[in-house]
């Protein structure tokens, strides 16, 4: 969504998608000046055994902005991602994130899975996609 849309987040959805309730309070218990970090909403994700991106719904009817994408895309400050990481890429994760691209993009679920299985941290992955020129796609909140 363009700048213009925050604050319209909800207009994703059909007009019949409702809140549920018990994600919509566990979402606003975590919530900060309208806004909710990436793990916090993969914790409400987890913690009620929803998917992601039922989350991630719940976040647009709330109206509120995900923050600290943990892969370092967004949130992390006026016009600043996280993806400043000036290690060398893990071969192991460049490997895997080749092998996982489709014509330049990988997935934020496959990123996660990368990181698990490689023992890197997300935004170290998130990183490699920017230094090998991948698009990270399908954000598993639905940020996206």
């Amino acid at each position: 969504m363009t700048h213009e849309d925050r604050g319209h987040y909800a207009r994703k959805h059909p007009p019949e998608t409702t809140l549920d309730p018990v994600v919509g309070d566990a979402l606003r218990s975590r919530l900060r000046n309208g806004r909710i970090a990436c793990a916090a909403a993969h914790a409400v994700a987890a913690e009620l055994g929803k998917a992601p991106a039922d989350v991630g719904v719940a976040i647009d009817l709330l109206e509120a902005r995900i923050e600290k994408c943990q892969l370092g895309l967004f949130g992390h400050g006026p016009g600043k991602t996280a993806l400043d990481d000036d290690r060398p890429t893990d071969p192991a994760v460049a490997s895997a994130l080749s092998a996982a691209a489709e014509n330049g993009r990988v997935t934020c679920a496959r990123c996660w899975r990368i990181a698990a299985e490689t023992d890197v941290p997300r935004r170290r992955v998130g990183a490699a996609c920017e230094k090998l020129g991948l698009k990270i796609k399908k954000c598993q909140l639905g940020a996206f």
